[in-house]
């Protein structure tokens, strides 16, 4: 029986490589790329299982993808940079803006296991009732229920593109047996591909499926590597609750030295980060003198 379809030429230190023949050559014929389709999602399958993938901090980095992805297809000027900068840098009780909304509606949406009162967090305009609604409305495989449940919440609140691509992702995370939604379909679908319905919109689900995969793989298992050097200088950082940061690191996108107040001072918080830096097992995000922002 056949076990993966990747490449078996792996060490412990990466993932397997999506097989060239998926992405290689293009295909319209809805089966054929209907096949591919299933072929990158078994490969994706397969790498996300990897104990060595720091999960939690794949998917918040998706999030974050997704939401600019939403923004730019959207026509908003915002991008990575500027939403981590509205989830760091507002102050208590400030709004976040429409693109910082978006992005907490993705960040929410990735935290917890997928269910209809999870995903409320993330889409509070919408009830539980109604949420579970739509993720119901899918029937068949995994990307012809995404697809359905894409296009029956783009017909029922068809100005709510964000709530659309979260309920579909969700639903293919949940028909592909993984707990957490990954988003997925967000940052490839256009909008003219949300005008589609039925067959259409299936095969641009697919479509966007074969582009998205190798992304997806490709940053899993970059964080894989950047996760064990981390964990591999842990035992020279000197600080106390170096243990408890470094957890941190592992499971957010990107943190500053104020993120970490509620285990050391300000000043060592700082200290502790640089540090980082100069090990390798971080990087400083922003580029500024001030306020800044560290990720794995």
């Amino acid at each position: 029986m056949i076990q993966t379809l990747s490449d078996p030429d792996t060490g412990p230190d990466t993932l397997p490589r999506l097989p060239g023949w998926v992405t290689r050559r293009s295909a319209e014929n809805a089966e054929d790329v209907a096949f591919l389709s299933g072929a990158a999602l078994i490969h994706l399958h397969h790498a996300l299982n990897r104990p060595d993938i720091p999960q939690t901090l794949l998917r918040d980095r998706l999030a974050l993808s997704a939401a600019e992805a939403c923004l730019t297809s959207s026509g908003r000027p915002e991008r990575a940079a500027d939403l981590r900068d509205v989830l760091h840098l507002l102050r208590p009780g400030d709004h976040p803006g429409p693109a910082g909304e978006i992005y907490l509606s993705w960040r929410r949406a990735v935290e917890r296991p997928v269910s209809a009162k999870a995903l409320h967090r993330a889409l509070p305009a919408h009830s539980v009732d109604r949420i579970a609604t739509w993720l119901d409305a899918g029937q068949g495989v995994p990307m012809r229920r995404a697809a359905m449940v894409l296009e029956r919440v783009l017909t029922d609140a068809p100005q709510d593109e964000i709530a659309a691509l979260i309920l579909a992702d969700a639903t293919l995370s949940r028909a592909l047996g993984w707990d957490h939604l990954v988003p997925l379909l967000a940052g490839r679908l256009s909008r003219r591909d949300l005008r589609k319905s039925g067959d259409e919109l299936r095969h641009a689900c697919h479509r966007a499926a074969v582009a998205a995969v190798p992304e997806i793989a490709g940053l899993a298992g970059d964080l894989a590597r950047r996760a064990a050097r981390l964990e591999a200088v842990a035992p020279k950082l000197r600080a106390k609750p170096a243990a408890q940061a470094v957890a941190l690191f592992l499971s957010r996108d990107a943190l500053s030295a104020g993120g970490l107040k509620h285990l050391m001072s300000d000043r060592a918080a700082r200290r502790f980060c640089d540090r980082l830096v100069a090990l390798g097992a971080v990087r400083e995000l922003t580029g500024r003198e001030t306020f800044r922002l560290y990720g794995v």
